[in-house]
C-alpha cells in the first residue's frame, strides 16, 4: 500500500494543476469565441442600421427611396464589404420603405 501511495501522490501533484490549467484555458477560449461572435453580430447589425439611415436620408432629401443599393453607395457613402456580407435590398415602390436584410457570409 505504501509503494502505491508513493507512486500515485506525485502523479496527483502534477495532474491536479494540469486539469485546473486546462479548465481555465477552455473557459478562456470559450469566452473569447463568444465575444468574437457577439462582435460580428454587432458589426452586421451596425451595417444594416447604416443602410437604413442612408435610405431614410435619401427619402428626406429627394422625396423617394433609392431604387437600388448602388445608389446608396454612390450618393450616401455607405461602404459594404461584399466578400463578408450579402445585402438584400428589395424596393417595392418609391414611396415605401424598402426591405433591407444584411447576412454575413460563412467562411
Amino acid at each position: 500500500m505504501g509503494k502505491v501511495r508513493k507512486k500515485v501522490l506525485p502523479l496527483l501533484r502534477f495532474a491536479v494543476p494540469a486539469v485546473i490549467i486546462v479548465g481555465i484555458l477552455f473557459f478562456f477560449m470559450t469566452s473569447l469565441s463568444n465575444l468574437n461572435s457577439g462582435r460580428r453580430e454587432e458589426e452586421r447589425a451596425q451595417l444594416e442600421r447604416s443602410i437604413c439611415r442612408a435610405v431614410v436620408a435619401c427619402y428626406a432629401a429627394e422625396g423617394k427611396y433609392p431604387a437600388n443599393l448602388d445608389y446608396i453607395r454612390r450618393h450616401y457613402g455607405v461602404q459594404i464589404d461584399d466578400r463578408r456580407y450579402n445585402v438584400f435590398y428589395n424596393n417595392f415602390a418609391n414611396n415605401l420603405m424598402p426591405d433591407i436584410e444584411v447576412i454575413e457570409n460563412k467562411k
